[in-house]
């Protein structure tokens, strides 16, 4: 009992657990939980890849003998959209050609019922180990090929937020990008999608900031000819032109309230249909949403809904302000100097220059600094003075930084109390009125001390 102690009390991960019978989910929850896991319980395959809308599992531990879509066909979708997701396959099964087909369609072990909890245990902590060793190898491919999306930069910030896009761009998780205008949150949008299995598919960007409320609904869920006064002809909105691929909507603070609810509806049912029609469409979409205001204090104050920001605030990604970056201004300046006219060169005062000074309009500002620096010198070096008057008057202030209005922490803190008392403890209904992970919700509960 000691060694089995020893071998297993260190695990960490989380696993997805698909089993439809409710007595082996609770025995291999409880299994799991005891090795230090943490698991996501889910009773089919339909169950799974709604888990997988805001959850990123370590390892799937997957059942073959399913209700409704087989064990067979999810490890198959499974292998196509989390390939970097090992999937340890369970059955009931003698017949060597099902097990041997699971193996060929990428699963990494199978084992045969009734589970052996030394087994189960051995072959979930070796798929952790490969699952570990496939991120580590990722992250040393990355080191010598180019960043993902062309992005431009090797500083510390840039790296650890390289090794996120590598973690959730396979998943279908929806993203919320945050950070400062300015910073290239569609680029980084784009990266999750080019490294994605919907690197196929369109990617459809909406900048909600600049359409009109009034025709925000028409932009979303199309129209139907005759549906208003300027209707013309039919037109499908984002989300019917985004299936298959990604649908990227910035500065999603922007949406009026009650485009959020419906925004809401699209994304729990994947179902709508257009401005002045009766018939349901669906579309297959994944959801890239940004901003650079603070979602959660816009919460706070009543501006947007509590239950989006979580479905949209499942995986966040903070894009660092070009003032955090070191060296990668200069590397930036020098390639759009570059595009601009290749023959041109930063001299030393430039360079001194785009050092001090704190770019508080991050990437865009810079772009539009080399750019006009690059007019007035036609060849040679580019120097100092050169670049706007602006810039080199305030080369040693620091930008003017607004700072935060609310804690991020307690705020979400707030709104899980608040969801529990509205729910009398209820953590199933907890988890479908927030609309995250019920480990999602269990993580942040302990986190806070809300729970043992």
């Amino acid at each position: 009992m000691r060694e089995f102690a020893k071998l297993f009390s260190v695990l960490r991960g989380l696993v997805a657990l698909v089993e439809d019978d409710e007595d082996q989910r609770l025995l291999l929850s409880r299994w799991f939980e005891n090795a230090g896991l943490e698991v996501e319980p889910v009773e089919d395959a339909e169950g799974l890849f709604a888990a997988l809308q805001t959850t990123v599992p370590d390892v799937i531990c997957l059942d073959l003998e399913l209700p409704g879509m087989s064990g067979i066909e999810a490890l198959t979708r499974c292998m196509r959209t989390h390939p970097g997701i090992p999937v340890v396959i369970t059955t009931a099964h003698r017949d060597v050609d099902v097990v041997v087909d699971a193996m060929q369609r990428g699963a990494y072990d199978y084992l045969a019922k009734p589970l052996d909890k030394t087994k189960l245990l051995t072959v979930l902590k070796n798929a952790l180990e490969k699952r570990e060793l496939g991120a580590k190898l990722k992250e040393y491919e990355r080191q010598n090929q180019a960043n993902p999306a062309g992005m431009i930069g090797d500083s510390n910030p840039m790296r650890s937020l390289y090794r996120q896009i590598d973690q959730v761009a396979p998943t279908d998780v929806t993203v919320l990008i945050r950070g400062e205008s300015g910073t290239g949150k569609e680029l980084i949008a784009k990266a999750l999608h080019e490294e994605s299995t919907r690197r196929d598919g369109p990617f459809v960007a909406l900048n909600c900031a600049a359409i009109p409320e009034t025709l925000q609904e028409s932009e979303l869920f199309g129209h139907e000819k005759g549906a208003f006064t300027g209707a013309e002809k039919l037109r499908r909105g984002c989300f019917e032109r985004a299936d298959s691929g990604t649908l990227f909507l910035d500065e999603v603070a922007e949406l009026s309230s009650s485009l959020q609810a419906k925004l809401l509806r699209v994304l729990q049912e994947r179902s709508f249909h257009r401005v002045g029609g009766e018939a349901i469409l669906r579309s297959d979409f994944r959801v890239i949403a940004a901003s650079h205001q603070d979602l959660f204090a816009k919460v706070a104050e009543g501006a947007f809904r509590q239950d989006l920001f979580f479905r949209l605030a499942v995986f966040e990604l903070d894009v660092p302000p070009l003032r955090s970056r070191g060296e990668d201004v200069v590397e930036l300046a020098r390639s759009f100097l570059s595009h601009q006219n290749e023959s041109l060169s930063l001299g030393p005062s430039a360079v001194q220059l785009l050092k001090d000074y704190g770019w508080p309009g991050n990437v865009r500002e810079l772009q539009n600094a080399v750019q006009r620096a690059a007019v007035v010198r036609a060849e040679g070096e580019v120097i100092a003075e050169d670049f706007p008057s602006r810039i080199r008057a305030n080369a040693d202030a620091a930008p003017a930084v607004e700072a935060p209005a609310v804690n991020m922490e307690e705020l979400e803190k707030r709104a899980l109390q608040d969801a529990l008392e509205r729910c009398g403890g209820n953590i199933t209904e907890v988890v479908r009125q927030l609309g995250i992970g019920r480990t999602t919700v269990y993580r942040k509960l302990k986190k806070y001390g809300l729970r043992d």
